[in-house]
């Protein structure tokens, strides 16, 4: 999203947009496949990714991994430095064009698809030079953009309630590209078939709320490929100008109270509301929305839950994941105190868990429920049960059944699933689980805990 690139906005976080995308009159809760989980791998080096998804997204199941923007952009050593565009070369912090091709082909023979996060709203704030050497000054980007490229209004967005405004002024200062414009439209499509051309699977549009929904449908109609997956980042307001429904059409869109109520549910209010999320909490349908437990805004702005909430961000990750509702976003990143701090290694990841990078998308609580989710594809939610608290299980139909303790004390108890009877693999800890012939088994769960059962995982 784009960012605060002068001093911290928190307010932003409560305006921007996005969304997911995907094509054109068949908008569908997922990138198109059988897989749907995206491991979102923010401001991580492209060879490091070409190598996460050799040796653990391919293998855990995950269908997508996003990548951090590509394009050039203004130098500084803060994360938002790569959503503040100077050119759509690709020569960011990140990688040049050459290991951006290598991690596309790379991720491809592993069985990853790849989403790229993609700044369109806008270009830059101040003047200099840019990570690929390219000169700019705010409004003329040489041989790209000049300022008749852009809107009108030079103040910064600050009325949410006003439509215009939200749409043609300046998010957070940066020069907002007037995507009513032909040759911006036509630029924008052509950076976008650029990527297309490397291999690249679907696109992220950042601060989508900020571009009318016509504008995208344009710039979408002129890409190599229209149907390509999108999801756009459009957050709701209550009472705002811009909503999220308006984008749906384009394809999917990011469903961020989904992640707001999931934290407030986690921290106080009882897992037992749960039984109905999604549509029956006013959200988008289930088939447009892209959700998430926190990206890399909202763990920063104290909105949603992140790696430091404990059981409370684990146990919110494994339901969102056993939880038919929308294409699943897992966010993985880096420890930060301070909130506008770059990666670690200017985005090189050694290894998992060090050097202050988290890897949420392989913790194995997380990961696990990845192979659960492709188990139980197209299952209906069976079998619900709760304790009127923090305590609830549910089916996947016959193929799946998961329970999560939130409780600050251990459950024992039997619970009856739809699963045929057999000996399942608690792919939670490791140890297995007998299901008898009338579809029970009985369970003891400690504090904070969750456990799950697959069809596809018959032994540990």
């Amino acid at each position: 999203m784009a960012r605060r690139t002068l001093a911290a906005t928190a307010a932003l976080a409560a305006g921007l947009a996005a969304s997911l995308t995907v094509p054109t009159g068949t908008a569908h809760a997922s990138p198109p496949g059988t897989k749907d989980v995206t491991a979102v791998l923010f401001e991580w080096k492209y060879a490091s990714v070409a190598r996460e998804c050799t040796s653990t997204l391919g293998p855990a199941g995950y269908g997508y991994v996003q990548v951090s923007p590509p394009a050039e952009h203004i130098q500084g050593s803060q994360w938002w430095t790569s959503y503040q565009p100077v050119s759509y070369k690709i020569a960011g912090r990140l990688g040049d064009r050459a290991a951006f091709q290598s991690m596309v082909n790379t991720c491809h023979s592993a069985g990853v698809k790849v989403v790229v996060d993609t700044v369109v709203n806008h270009m830059s704030a101040g003047s200099g030079t840019g990570t690929g050497g390219s000169s700019y000054t705010k409004y003329d980007y040489p041989g790209l953009y000049s300022s008749h490229d852009f809107d009108d209004c030079t103040s910064q967005v600050g009325d949410y309630a006003d439509r215009w405004n939200v749409q043609h002024c300046e998010l957070v200062g940066l020069a907002d590209l007037d995507t009513g414009e032909d040759y911006v439209r036509r630029t924008v499509a052509g950076y976008m078939n650029d990527l297309l051309t490397l291999g690249v699977d679907g696109f992220r549009i950042d601060a989508a709320k900020h571009i009318p929904a016509a504008d995208l449908a344009d710039i979408k109609s002129r890409l190599t490929n229209p149907s390509v997956y999108w999801k756009q980042e459009v957050i709701h307001g209550a009472n705002e100008a811009v909503q999220p429904s308006e984008y749906t059409g384009n394809g999917d869109v990011q469903e961020f109270r989904y992640a707001y109520d999931l934290k407030r549910v986690f921290t106080s209010e009882k897992l037992a509301y749960l039984t109905n999320y999604g549509e029956g909490w006013g959200y988008l349908s289930r088939s447009v929305a892209g959700v998430f437990v926190d990206n890399h805004d909202t763990e920063r702005n104290g909105s949603t839950l992140n790696y430091k909430s404990g059981a409370d961000y684990t146990l919110a990750n494994v339901f969102m994941l056993a939880w038919p509702y929308g294409a699943p976003d897992v966010n993985s990143g880096y420890e930060w105190s301070d909130a506008d701090a770059g990666p670690p290694n200017g985005g090189q990841v050694n290894a998992c868990w060090q050097d202050g990078w988290k890897c949420q998308h392989a913790w194995p609580e997380i990961r696990s429920m990845v192979g659960f989710r492709n188990a139980t594809r197209g299952q209906p939610v069976t079998n619900w049960w709760d304790n009127g608290n923090d305590a609830i299980a549910f089916g996947r139909g016959g193929k799946g059944y998961v329970a999560i303790n939130h409780e600050s004390s251990s459950l024992s108890r039997t619970y009856q699933t739809s699963l045929p009877a057999g000996t399942y693999c608690n792919v939670q800890n490791n140890t297995t689980v007998t299901v008898d012939s009338g579809g029970q088994f009985t369970a003891t769960l400690g504090a904070n805990t969750a456990l799950a059962i697959h069809a596809g995982k018959s032994s540990c």
